[in-house]
């Protein structure tokens, strides 16, 4: 028997401040769409976009890229949500964010690049968390990309972006998402037992540079290696 998705509540600020619509300026995305009949050289900014969008700019490689659903797109053979779906399925997406991560860091991951917001609250992210884990992957996707939400801001035609960046009383918005590296979860690389580039805490030793180190610190070593300091 399956297990029933979990309700949640609209807890996010972000739900109760205006689109960007009613509020332009350096703030406002730029949308990428296939609406009014791309040129190539737009065509090839929407393939570039949906890559950012899906990957980050820190996981666009040579693996990342299929030259096959790019020539469909171009050619008007799939939209830009088949586009997104193919991506966010495929083999390198999987080993980058889903391999590395538990469910719940993979279902914040794809709430960001998908619907283009941050996660409502804890509930929602175990409430994803557990039809990941008893439908599946390929169902989860499929809930995100065609819900009313995904169809009411992107469509067919438009690329995902952060929709809310603008929050009330804050003089700076939220971070874009591309900004924010995707890491290994801390319980993945203890589960791992990944291997330590430096001995335990040696990391946490680094001090300004007018502060010598003293003798016995293994920060003296790593200065030496490093030449981080000129050591007297």
């Amino acid at each position: 028997m399956s297990i029933p998705i979990l309700n949640y509540s609209f807890s996010t600020q972000n739900q109760r401040v205006d689109g960007f619509e009613y509020l332009p300026g350096e703030e406002q995305p730029k949308i990428y769409t296939t609406d009014n009949l791309p040129t190539s050289v737009e065509m090839d900014e929407i393939i570039w976009a949906c890559y950012r969008q899906i990957f980050s700019e820190h996981q666009i490689l040579h693996s990342t890229s299929d030259p096959f659903l790019e020539s469909q797109l171009r050619f008007n053979q799939i939209k830009v949500k088949d586009f997104i779906k193919s991506l966010v399925l495929s083999s390198a997406f999987r080993n980058l964010n889903y391999d590395v991560n538990n469910n719940y860091r993979f279902v914040e991951l794809c709430i960001q690049r998908i619907l283009g917001r941050d996660i409502y609250n804890e509930r929602e992210k175990l409430a994803f968390s557990v039809i990941i884990g008893s439908k599946g992957l390929e169902c989860f996707i499929d809930i995100l990309l065609d819900s009313d939400e995904y169809a009411e801001n992107f469509g067919d035609n438009t690329v995902p972006y952060q929709r809310r960046r603008i929050i009330a009383q804050r003089s700076k918005g939220e971070t874009p998402f591309n900004l924010k590296t995707p890491r290994m979860s801390q319980d993945f690389l203890a589960k791992e037992d990944m291997p330590q580039l430096l001995w335990p805490g040696a990391v946490r030793q680094f001090r300004p540079f007018d502060q010598k180190p003293k003798a016995g610190d293994p920060a003296l070593f790593l200065s030496m290696v490093l030449d981080l300091s000129p050591v007297v």
